[in-house]
């Protein structure tokens, strides 16, 4: 499971270097360096899914009505912003041209776990995303927290 927060940076040709405890989950959990490289926020953030874990959310989808309307947006969207990419030897990941402009992808970023994913952010959105919309105990009492 991936989880906390990490400032990195994504350099001039994309790539962005993937925080050291993150790199090393992904090395001992998965032990590949495929990943599919999505948005399903709209371009607002990428979504940097060990391939593996990308594969269930396709199998799932697999077992749903292929007229769904919901599960065709749900690919249509992710299979725009999304490819496959694999990780370098220092630990860099290319992210796809299209989202990185969408996002803001550039230079210092925010990479935070996601549980199955990483979730990577313009490090200035991410934070006036959070303090202007802050959780409330009604939002952690649904949860259960």
């Amino acid at each position: 499971m991936f989880r906390g927060s990490y400032t990195t940076r994504v350099d001039e040709k994309g790539r962005l270097k993937v925080p050291i405890d993150f790199k090393r989950e992904i090395d001992e959990r998965y032990g590949s360096n495929i990943f599919y490289v999505t948005s399903r926020t709209n371009g607002k953030s990428a979504e940097i899914f060990p391939l593996k874990e990308w594969e269930k959310i396709e199998e799932d989808g697999a077992k749903k009505p292929s007229n769904n309307p919901s599960l065709k947006r749900f690919f249509e969207h992710t299979s725009y912003w999304g490819q496959v990419v694999e990780m370098d030897a220092q630990g860099r990941l290319l992210l796809p041209a299209l989202l990185r402009q969408k996002a803001g992808l550039e230079g210092e970023v925010a990479v935070a776990g996601a549980l199955r994913s990483l979730s990577v952010r313009n490090g200035a959105a991410l934070a006036k995303e959070i303090e202007e919309h802050p959780l409330t105990d009604e939002e952690l009492s649904e949860l259960g927290i």
